[in-house]
C-alpha cells in the first residue's frame, strides 16, 4: 500500500513539473514574440489617413500619430500647422517582422499617398504634409533606398519622387484626439469621407489578403 502511495505521489509531482515547464515555455514564447517588434515611421500627408490604413494590417500591433523631422521640442498641432517647427505629420508603426516586413510596409506607403507631390497631398498643402521616411537603422535605410528606386522606376506614378529619407531623431506623439481619429470620429467629419475613405478603398483592393481578420468582409 505504501509503495502505491509513493508511486502515485511521484506521478503527481512529474505531472505538476510538466505543467510548470509548459507554462514557462508559453510565457517565454510570449516574451520572445513581443520583444521582436520593430518600428517604422512614415509621413505621407494627413496622419489621420495614414494611421487608418496601417492600423488594419496583419502584423501591425500599434500605430501612433505624431510629429517628427523638425526642430521644435514637444510641438503642438497648431505649431506644426504653422509650418515653423519643421515637423511633418507622421505615424509610428509598431510591427512584427515575422508577420509583415518593412518592405511590405513601404509598398503600402507608396500606394496610399502620392510621393511625387512636393509638400502636399491633394488639397492638404504645407511642409507638414511632405512625403518622408524616417529610418531607425542602416538596414531600414538600405531597404527604403531600394524601395524608392523600385517604385520610382515603376509605372505607379508619373514623375520623380520627392520623398525625404532621413534618420529618425525624435518622435513626438500627437494630442490624444488625433489618435485613432478615423475609427473614433470619422463618421462626423466630411474630410474623412471625402479624403480618407477613397484611400482605404484603394488600399483594400490591393492588400485585402494582408488585412487583420476583423477588417475583412
Amino acid at each position: 500500500m505504501r509503495l502505491i502511495c509513493i508511486f502515485s505521489l511521484c506521478i503527481f509531482f512529474l505531472a505538476c513539473k510538466g505543467q510548470t515547464d509548459t507554462s514557462e515555455k508559453s510565457i517565454q514564447s510570449t516574451m520572445n514574440s513581443t520583444g521582436n517588434l520593430e518600428k517604422a515611421t512614415f509621413g505621407g500627408g494627413c496622419f489621420w489617413c495614414v494611421e487608418a490604413v496601417f492600423d488594419q494590417l496583419l502584423g501591425v500591433k500599434k500605430v501612433v500619430s505624431g510629429y517628427s523631422g523638425g526642430h521644435t521640442v514637444n510641438p503642438t498641432y497648431k505649431e506644426v500647422c504653422s509650418g515653423e517647427t519643421g515637423h511633418a505629420e507622421v505615424v509610428q508603426i509598431e510591427f512584427d517582422p515575422n508577420v509583415i516586413s518593412y518592405q511590405d510596409l513601404l509598398e503600402v506607403f507608396w500606394t496610399v499617398h502620392d510621393p511625387t507631390q512636393l509638400n502636399r497631398q491633394g488639397n492638404d498643402v504645407g511642409t507638414q504634409y511632405r512625403s518622408i521616411i524616417l529610418f531607425e537603422n542602416e538596414n531600414q535605410k538600405s531597404i527604403a533606398q531600394n524601395s524608392i528606386k523600385e517604385f520610382e522606376a515603376s509605372e505607379m506614378y508619373d514623375g520623380s519622387f520627392t520623398t525625404q529619407l532621413v534618420p529618425l531623431e525624435k518622435f513626438y506623439a500627437a494630442e490624444d484626439y488625433h489618435q485613432n481619429y478615423y475609427e473614433n470620429d470619422g463618421g462626423e467629419n466630411p474630410y474623412c469621407s471625402i479624403v480618407i475613405a477613397p484611400k482605404i478603398e484603394k488600399f483594400y483592393k490591393k492588400f485585402y489578403n494582408k488585412l487583420k481578420p476583423e477588417y475583412k468582409d
